[in-house]
């Protein structure tokens, strides 16, 4: 019997954000007085909540900051260009179009008013069911709550559901949650990352064959 639940992580899952909060990332560190960080450390910074990532941030810059400030100078850059750059991947509006057999919801770390912003602005929305933001519960992934919270309000059971993700985040909160799990390696983390996962694709668009074979 194929999954009736897909749950769809959102950053480097389903769209490319990661210039945009590089940029606002960049914005809120700019009173350290430190280098700029790239895109590519944003994509590895980025996953627990942006709370999270400025105390890696401010770790490993070994600087003396208050989160919060950076959290405010972050949220308020970020909320003026959330999709300046942002985009879905390849495929992405074909492949939610042509799974209409299946229920559909996204679990996002990024903040709820944030992801439904984006997931509005660029016309996803209307395929899902649920939209869960890292403020929707109270613990984000690697937590199951907010898988647990779809499968509450969708009344699926664990095992009908499967969630797709780019982290090891996404992996580890569908395991603990007891549900089958899909690793995309054009996301934000490389492969190794995703080795727990039960499949890994290089596409969405061969989720659609995956879905055949997850039981």
């Amino acid at each position: 019997m194929k999954k009736k639940l897909i749950i769809f992580d959102l950053d480097g899952t389903l769209v490319d954000t990661s210039v945009d909060i590089c940029n606002a990332i960049n914005y809120a560190i700019e009173p350290l007085d430190v280098p700029p960080v790239s895109v590519e450390e944003t994509k590895f910074l980025v996953g627990e909540g942006i709370t999270r990532l400025f105390e890696k941030l401010l770790v490993r810059k070994h600087k003396k900051f208050s989160c919060s400030q950076l959290v405010e100078r972050f949220s308020e850059y970020y909320s003026s260009h959330l999709i300046d750059f942002s985009a879905p991947y390849s495929n992405v509006l074909e492949t939610l179009g042509s799974l209409k057999g299946f229920r559909k919801a996204v679990v996002s770390n990024k903040r709820e008013s944030f992801t439904m912003r984006i997931m509005n602005e660029l016309d996803l929305v209307r395929f899902f069911e649920v939209v869960v933001g890292g403020d929707t519960v109270p613990s984000k992934k690697p937590s199951p709550e907010p898988l647990n919270y779809v499968l509450s309000k969708t009344a699926v059971a664990p095992e009908d559901a499967v969630i797709v993700g780019d982290s090891n985040y996404d992996i580890e909160a569908g395991k603990a949650a007891g549900i089958g799990t899909v690793g995309v390696t054009y996301g934000f983390r490389s492969i190794e990352y995703l080795r727990e996962a039960d499949f890994i694709i290089d596409g969405i668009g061969e989720l659609e064959a995956v879905l055949g074979a997850v039981r």
